[in-house]
């Protein structure tokens, strides 16, 4: 019985720790969230409980028996595993790539996962601590301060001269927007300029006043603005 309530005990802890992870991730809109830590956390626990097992269980045989332990190895196996439920977590768009967190989560909730079925519950519980600290605190109080390049491609179609589309990359450079390239296109049939300016920005710049401005522009048609690759 007291076997059987220190093994529950260690599920318990394992899921509340990957749970308390899992909640941050869930309150930031990941689809790897509260109810995914809790499964990969607990199973994780799980796995360790059951190599201890097994080398106890087994590691008394006797001496005619040839029986060869290593009780690293099922956890080892468990680590290695994560990259698979890692990478479809991770999202890789034009620019840049989303997702890298949550998947490092899951490998963190892994480990700690394995560190409570060890029995390593102080460790667990302070890797859990530091690392919600930096989860919660980082995004809220650091995250704004830090300025990232940014690279799209702005399109502009309108009914107009074609000299019209150098106010625009005036507009663009009002707002420090480096631009890189400029291609033109002109629609006979239906008389339409179209303009392509790839820009590198940061991601603070401000897109909405941009296109509000452009859109007092006489005779403009469409605009769209949408990410690039990375050079």
């Amino acid at each position: 019985m007291a076997e059987l309530l220190e093994i529950l005990g260690k599920l318990l802890l394992a899921a509340l720790l990957g749970g308390a992870i899992g909640y941050e991730r869930e309150r930031h809109g990941q689809a790897a969230g509260f109810r995914t830590n809790i499964i990969v956390a607990t199973a994780a626990c799980l796995l360790m409980l059951l190599s201890l097992y097994l080398t106890r269980r087994y590691g008394q045989a006797s001496s005619g028996i040839a029986i060869r332990l290593d009780p690293s190895r099922i956890p080892s196996y468990t680590v290695a595993g994560m990259g698979f439920l890692g990478a479809g977590a991770i999202i890789k768009g034009k620019g840049k790539v989303k997702g890298l967190t949550t998947a490092a989560g899951l490998w963190l909730v892994n480990a700690i996962g394995l560190a409570v079925g060890m029995g390593a519950y102080a460790a667990a519980i302070v890797t859990t601590s530091i690392s919600l600290v930096f989860l919660y605190v980082f995004r809220r109080l650091f995250r704004p301060s830090f300025v990232h390049d940014v690279y799209t491609v702005l399109t502009v179609s309108c009914r107009c001269p074609s000299e019209r589309l150098d106010e625009i990359t005036e507009i663009l450079k009002r707002y420090n927007a480096e631009i890189q390239a400029v291609n033109f296109y002109y629609d006979l049939r239906r008389g339409i300029h179209t303009v392509k300016i790839r820009l590198r920005t940061t991601d603070d710049i401000p897109q909405a006043r941009i296109i509000d401005e452009i859109l007092l522009l006489e005779n403009i048609e469409t605009i769209s603005w949408e990410e690039a690759p990375v050079p």
